[in-house]
């Protein structure tokens, strides 16, 4: 029998303003990541990581995205440009994903979401012992 805890469904979600609109296939219990990174911690961003094939934006969204880069310039933090809220974003530990602003996904379809802590002022050490790079994996 199928662990309900696992259950894949389209989540939904997008920016303040709706002119960023996505789709997201991801289990209705996922694990978001609290960051105290300088971004993270002053956007108060909370987010589940997903590959990027689970992930689609819908519509026009891209003509209403710019990008913020800083650091090692490989996370890409994506905004709108109308209301400026970053409902997803390219992390640093997953290149190969996208993490997902739960607080952006519509009402609905997340069941469950437990919050865990990476220490993204040590980044280094964090990405070795939290084993959030896994997150971007198809077969996790």
């Amino acid at each position: 029998m199928e662990d309900e805890s696992k259950l894949v469904v389209v989540h939904k979600g997008g920016c303040h303003c709706r002119k960023v609109r996505w789709e997201v296939k991801a289990a209705d219990s996922v694990v978001a990541w609290n960051c105290n990174c300088s971004d993270c911690s002053m956007r108060g961003n909370t987010h589940f990581i997903v590959p990027s094939e689970m992930f689609n934006l819908i519509g026009d969204s891209e003509q209403f995205l710019t990008t913020y880069t800083f650091g090692t310039h490989t996370a890409k933090h994506k905004f709108c440009k109308v209301c400026g809220i970053t409902s997803f974003y390219i992390p640093r530990s997953n290149p190969d994903g996208i993490a997902v602003t739960f607080r952006c996904v519509d009402p609905g379809t997340l069941a469950h979401v437990e919050i865990k802590k990476f220490d993204g002022n040590n980044w280094e050490g964090s990405y070795v012992k939290t084993g959030i790079a896994s997150c971007s994996n198809l077969n996790s």
